[in-house]
């Protein structure tokens, strides 16, 4: 069964957001996309779900 999100973990989420929206804007392609790597990976550790699998992604910026 799937928890609801408590206010925190969406301020947090929306945090984030905001931080990679600006980080997008001020990295090439390529590091944009480690990030995201890294990020991804990130939180897989931490809630023990592939968030690759869950999120829809697309390859145009």
């Amino acid at each position: 069964m799937r928890e609801l999100l408590d206010d925190e973990q969406i301020k947090a989420g929306e945090e984030l957001d905001e931080e990679l929206q600006t980080v997008q804007q001020e990295s090439t392609e390529f590091e944009f996309d480690l990030l995201l790597i890294r990020c991804n990976n990130a939180i897989t550790e931490e809630i023990g779900v592939d968030y690759r699998n869950v999120c829809e992604t697309s390859d145009s910026r």
